[in-house]
């Protein structure tokens, strides 16, 4: 501790950013938690160290903290978000230049919103156990507007910490990944007491509740899951065929018959649970943007598709392209207007049957915000769709004929809790996530975006049908378990009954006030802890 609080200069930045990158090893693929404890404590003792020397609410203080959150934010994000470099390379002429802005200026962007968080934890800073719940609030707080500002980008929040652990992760039925930031934070933050000075019973105080806190979470977790095993219904049968198909000149319009063979033929082997092949399938599920063409307008590939199905029913991601007329010079085409799309294939004829327009796109990835500007710079967005693409106009459930309705999540949009409206999740039954994750090769991210799109099942009490290009796919019950996946970079299938969904759990249908309920009883107690020791 004396070697943090003692630091100074280079020093201190250096210690804020290691700490910070060590708390990247609690997220996915490793999900090593104690990682995160080291960030955390840290994190307390550097603040320590500034209300030594600041007055409280003093402007020096403040921006003194807010640098110390920055370098801990900006070791978080360049150690959990590294592998967005390698989307860069997949077009390397036209994008590799720009590498540095993926690896580290994305990550100092989102450092500013850790530094907000420490400057609120040091308005907030106390010399008692307290201090441990305002540094929790507060950077439950900054998370928060991290997943809201500039449409929001909630990747990797504290949360996921326990998030990844599936007992832990229980907790967020109720509370939402708000809510199970604040609690994650509190663990790992508390044992920062050990050391300080006083008497025992003040510094064990924290870590003490700390660890009945963990101890709650474990047991409450637990219990959950015991009482609730995995139901299916087997009338359904399940397929979700992972391609691997690669990001690169491989993935073009001259090679669209190429591409539709190998999906078709793919989609269609036996296995041991399907012996006669598609012939037992209900349900067939394809990734992202599956094809280098738009399905909807190109009937000889719904010809194809639809006699390959026999009677099984196509859900598959597929880019879609819309027309506008002028009515002051008629038929002359005014716009034209391309969305990322998920659409359900009827049997036998290939009919479109429903349709959804992806609502929250990824801002560089799919479109480009300040686009006039921007282009003027040369800078495009990822995908080769000319302007980008735009935004559906709302969510959705889709309807499939033998399912119960669905919830769509394309890619991205399975990071963001509490997009299921409660009125809404009345009558969905199912959450399906198409994606391709192939921008990143073989790196933590689809396993990130995995971890993620799995507390949504939790969240929702909804089952998850998980389609990726190049993995993960995976099947999930509505408490969070792992029914079936496909791992990262092979090809092959995934079979297997539909789960059943749960009840809605707590989160599902106040996904505002659940979490907000929590930290209002936390702020009270916070309060009410500087009171007793003022």
């Amino acid at each position: 501790m004396q070697t943090v609080s003692g630091s100074s200069g280079w020093t201190r930045r250096g210690i804020a950013w290691v700490s910070g990158a060590t708390g990247a090893l609690a997220l996915a693929p490793l999900n090593v938690l104690p990682a995160l404890v080291v960030t955390c404590v840290i994190s307390v003792w550097l603040l320590d160290s500034l209300s030594a020397f600041h007055k409280p609410h003093s402007r020096a203080g403040i921006w003194a903290a807010m640098q110390v959150g920055w370098w801990i934010g900006f070791g978080y994000f360049v150690a959990g978000l590294w592998w967005l470099g390698a989307a860069f390379l997949v077009d390397a002429e036209d994008f590799a230049w720009a590498l540095p802005l993926g690896v580290a200026g994305l990550p100092a962007v989102l450092a500013c919103f850790t530094a907000l968080g420490f400057a609120g934890a040091f308005l907030l800073w106390s010399t008692g156990a307290g201090r441990i719940l305002a540094f929790a609030l507060a950077m439950t707080a900054a998370e928060w507007v991290r997943a809201t500002a500039f449409t929001g980008f909630p990747w990797n929040a504290f949360g996921m910490a326990m998030g990844n652990h599936l007992v832990l992760a229980q907790v967020a039925s109720l509370v939402g990944l708000h809510g199970l930031t604040v609690l994650t934070v509190l663990v790992c933050a508390s044992p920062a007491t050990l050391v300080a000075s006083g008497l025992a019973r003040a510094r064990l105080l924290a870590p003490g509740l700390g660890l009945a806190l963990m101890a709650a979470l474990a047991a409450f977790g637990s219990v959950r899951l015991w009482l609730h095993p995995t139901l299916f219904d087997d009338s359904v049968k399940i397929r979700i065929m992972q391609p691997n198909t690669s990001q690169d000149e491989h993935f073009r319009a001259d090679r669209r018959d190429e591409i539709l063979s190998h999906y078709i033929h793919g989609s269609a082997v036996a296995t041991a649970r399907f012996p006669t092949g598609l012939a037992e399938v209900t349900h067939l599920l394809w990734p992202e943007s599956a094809f280098p063409f738009f399905l909807a307008r190109d009937t000889h590939a719904l010809a194809a598709i639809g006699h390959s199905l026999g009677d099984t029913i196509l859900i598959s991601g597929a880019a879609r392209m819309e027309t506008s007329n002028d009515d002051r010079l008629p038929g002359e085409i005014r716009k034209v207007s391309y969305f990322n799309a998920i659409q359900v294939v009827g049997p036998r004829d290939g009919r479109i049957l429903d349709s959804y327009d992806k609502v929250h796109l990824v801002p560089f990835g799919e479109y480009l915000p300040l686009s006039g500007w921007l282009e003027s710079l040369g800078l495009r967005q990822f995908v080769h769709i000319p302007g980008g693409f735009e935004p559906g106009l709302t969510r959705k459930l889709m309807a499939v004929p033998g399912l119960p309705a669905i919830f769509p999540l394309i890619c991205y949009e399975a990071i963001f809790p509490g997009t299921l409206v409660p009125d809404m999740r009345r009558d969905a039954g199912l959450i399906v996530n198409v994606s391709n994750d192939g921008w990143f090769g073989r790196t933590a991210g689809p396993y990130q975006h995995l971890a993620q799109a799995r507390l949504r099942t939790i969240e929702e009490g909804l089952p998850l049908l998980r389609a990726a290009n190049t993995g993960m796919s995976a099947v999930i019950d509505p408490y969070g378990r792992y029914i079936g996946t496909l791992e990262l970079g092979v090809e092959g299938v995934l079979d297997t009954s539909l789960p059943r969904q749960a009840a809605a759990p707590l989160f599902a249908r106040a996904p505002v006030f659940a979490p907000l309920g929590l930290v209002f009883i936390l702020t009270a107690l916070l309060f009410w802890t500087r009171r007793r020791t003022a």
